[in-house]
């Protein structure tokens, strides 16, 4: 009996545990339900509702005019859509600027209806802060209304392109102030002061469009312009411009076709501006040298000879331009010599052209402008440079050095075979001279730069081989018939060159 009365006590308590246990779960799971509730509260009131698909606009909200008040987002998409598909024959926007003007009527425009983005934006309003925040803004709506403008790209297919057209017609770019130049007149720099350009203010003016688009109206849009001022001043510069260089070479003794041809190229330089960085080439600024183009033909340099080709002085407007460009520090960025030395100018300092293979090229290597200046009469050729004016002091000279002459090989005698030269020789043993041999030259180009008199550097430019030329003899061909003489014709025979200490 004992030990069965120990076991009843044992289950009983073992129940009473297990009720409390219960209990206590019971009580746990309602704390947390009142929590949960409890937060769901405290959300709702201080981070408001989340907006779903039954949210519906506040009172006294349009869209483009259109009332969308008690409406959920697709109510209202459906109502705004209709409508504005309905207004859109009724909507003609005059655009206007001075005395044009553009038309933009709705009708000529394809209803696109995206105004998914700004459905979701104006339902969003006054949604957001707690409670008290939500029902002020709700207050507020009510009272003053929320009245939203859909943009007309959203709207109009088509139209965004059409008035982008228009501002380009109507928009024009400020023309900087830029010097003006004037080689051939007393003053020969002045300033042209530029222009003011215009620029169309695009938030007003889509905002204006907007707002007409809403009102369903007849409307004229004055564009609203904004002024573009130059923003270049060259007065200080005009101050700053003086002559850097000038170079004159002689051609007095020319015929008068070759004189032609060095006036027509060197014009081609008269009144160029040459702004910083920009590079010139001489035979794409004077032109194919052809007869069309007002070239005539005179002697030129082919292969150590001269003869006669379309042209023929060119070489020496090219020349001159480039001791000029020397004498004014512009960089040359190539230059050629003639197989022959030049007379009118020192050794390495020629520069021949020739279309093709053979170009003058220079760069603006300052960071201002250059001003070429050219002018010939029947005596010299000369071409000045203008730009900014060289520190005080500082000097160009140009150098010319003779490393050695290179001797000639003397006369070749050669047989008229062809009876090219019939009218000098006719008979062996008869001569006449066609070219006298010419001893070549081994030289070096410098560019010395002074400062208040003083030598401070020494550039070597140029180094150059001037190749000598074999004299050339021609002689007859036919036998001297029996008895017969022939008187001496004065042509000697010169023998290879001999130069001591060369």
């Amino acid at each position: 009996m004992k030990k069965n009365k120990k076991n009843q006590t044992s289950t009983n308590q073992t129940t009473t545990v297990a009720r409390k246990s219960k209990k206590s779960s019971i009580i746990w799971l309602a704390v947390v339900a009142i929590i949960a509730v409890g937060l769901l509260v405290f959300c709702q009131l201080f981070f408001g509702d989340p907006i779903g698909e039954t949210t519906t606009y506040y009172q006294n909200t349009s869209i483009n005019g259109i009332d969308i008040s008690g409406l959920t987002k697709d109510e209202a998409s459906q109502v705004v859509s209709s409508t504005l598909v309905k207004d859109m024959a009724n909507t003609t926007i005059t655009l206007q600027s001075g005395q044009r003007t553009w038309q933009l009527d709705g009708k000529d425009f394809e209803y696109v209806g995206n105004i998914d983005s700004t459905l979701e934006k104006t339902l969003a309003i006054g949604r957001d802060g707690n409670i008290f925040d939500k029902k002020k803004k709700e207050k507020q709506i009510k009272n003053e209304g929320l009245n939203v403008f859909l943009p007309y790209n959203d709207l109009f297919g088509g139209m965004e392109d059409k008035i982008n057209q228009i501002c380009q017609e109507v928009e024009s770019k400020a023309s900087s102030s830029q010097i003006i130049f004037n080689p051939d007149s007393a003053q020969m720099f002045s300033i042209d002061k530029g222009a003011v350009g215009y620029v169309v203010n695009r938030d007003e003016l889509e905002s204006e469009i907007d707002k007409a688009i809403a009102q369903k109206s007849q409307k004229i849009i004055e564009i609203p312009l904004a002024e573009v001022v130059p923003s270049t001043d060259n007065e200080e510069l005009l101050k700053q411009i003086g002559k850097r260089s000038a170079f004159s070479t002689s051609y007095a003794t020319s015929s008068a076709k070759r004189k032609s041809n060095i006036k027509k190229a060197l014009a081609s330089f008269n009144g160029m501006t040459v702004l910083p960085g920009e590079t010139v080439s001489f035979n794409q600024t004077t032109g194919p040298r052809t007869k069309e183009n007002g070239y005539q033909n005179a002697n030129i340099i082919i292969d150590g000879n001269y003869v006669s080709g379309t042209g023929g002085g060119v070489c020496q407007a090219s020349t001159t331009l480039y001791n000029a460009l020397l004498l004014a520090d512009i960089e040359v960025l190539s230059a050629f010599h003639h197989s022959l030395p030049a007379s009118y100018v020192p050794l390495s300092f020629d520069a021949m052209v020739s279309e093709g293979y053979a170009d003058l090229v220079f760069k603006n290597n300052l960071d201002s402008p250059i001003f070429i200046k050219t002018t010939t009469n029947e005596q010299n050729a000369t071409v000045e440079i203008y730009g900014k004016k060289f520190a005080d002091g500082e000097e160009i000279k140009t150098r010319s050095e003779l490393i050695k002459i290179l001797p000639h090989n003397g006369d070749k005698i050669i047989s008229d075979k062809d009876g090219k030269y019939s009218n000098y020789v006719l008979y062996k043993g008869e001569y006449y001279r066609l070219k006298y041999p010419k001893q070549g030259y081994e030289s070096k180009g410098y560019v010395d730069y002074y400062q208040d008199g003083k030598l401070v550097e020494s550039k070597e430019i140029r180094h150059d081989h001037y190749q000598p030329q074999m004299g050339v003899i021609v002689e007859g061909t036919e036998n001297l018939a029996e008895g017969m003489t022939l008187p001496d014709n004065g042509v000697k025979y010169i023998p290879p060159q001999k130069i001591a200490n060369n």
